[in-house]
């Protein structure tokens, strides 16, 4: 088996050290910010050395100016060696949260601010970014989840084709959640809301869920939409999306969607894949 080698990049924040390790963790060589011209010899090395089979490294905009000769590098790489690129991406309130969080400046300096570093980043990297083999945003990943995304798939004994999935009920009267990969539309299924009763009760209660459940059209719209998802997700894999985000929405996000989301969520954990679920109106107000 010819050995592998992964070479982990993208935007400051976005989780590089956690992949590293974790490769490490699953049987990886890794090595940290290598300096651009000594990548083509580490590489010719591991390929030569038989006790590395998997090595994997970390290069970023830490790099400098040096970092524009890269894309060149690793076409090069390429033509030669098993290699394969890694872009971490996260959108920016995931990364503002994460500079908040742990105080620390922004690899591009502190002469601007965080936002404005992470849109010069982003320019940066496009050229990277465009020869990726791989892309994950991590937004949405924990890191305690970004750790088993990638022991899932780069462990030895992985198991292929693995993608988060989240779930999300909603209330359309308080805004579609910005994170939505995927939106339905549940407000045509009839109301609970308006049933003597119902008003406080939730799309768990056992009551309301058999109210919802009862119409035709209810059953109809869970199997049509599960089988889009089963049939969709493989080719989301095929793509390298790590997470999607489902959100369902009904009117005030207290009762349709969140029966609905419940049961879509049982019908994927069914077909195999992992599903979580949250409602996100569910505490407010009626």
């Amino acid at each position: 088996m010819q050995p592998e080698l992964v070479i982990i990049t993208g935007l400051s924040g976005s989780g590089k050290g956690t992949v590293l390790k974790s490769l490490e963790d699953v049987g990886y060589y890794a090595v940290d910010n290598l300096p651009i011209d000594l990548i083509p010899t580490f590489a010719e090395l591991t390929n030569a050395s038989p006790k590395i089979q998997r090595a994997a490294l970390v290069v970023d905009i830490r790099e400098g100016s040096t970092l524009q000769r890269f894309p060149a590098i690793y076409r090069g790489m390429k033509r030669k060696i098993n290699v394969r690129l890694l872009f971490l991406e996260a959108d920016d309130t995931a990364l503002l949260r994460r500079f908040s969080e742990t105080r620390r400046p922004h690899p591009l300096g502190v002469g601007s601010s965080v936002a404005k570093s992470i849109q010069e980043e982003r320019k940066q990297l496009e050229p990277i970014k465009k020869l990726a083999d791989l892309e994950i945003d991590t937004s949405r990943f924990t890191v305690h989840e970004l750790r088993d995304y990638i022991h899932e798939n780069f462990s030895s004994n992985r198991r292929e084709g693995k993608i988060r999935i989240h779930i999300n009920s909603f209330g359309f009267r308080h805004g579609v959640p910005p994170d939505s990969d995927l939106v339905f539309d549940v407000r045509f299924l009839p109301n609970p809301n308006y049933v003597p009763g119902f008003k406080q009760l939730s799309g768990r209660h056992a009551a309301v869920a058999r109210y919802i459940r009862s119409y035709p059209q209810t059953v109809e719209f869970i199997d049509r939409i599960s089988d889009l998802l089963i049939y969709l997700l493989p080719h989301y894999i095929e793509e390298g999306k790590s997470y999607l985000t489902i959100s369902i929405g009904c009117t005030g996000g207290h009762h349709r969607s969140v029966f609905i989301a419940d049961e879509i969520r049982k019908r994927l954990v069914r077909a195999s894949y992992k599903a979580s679920v949250s409602h996100r109106d569910l505490s407010r107000p009626v």
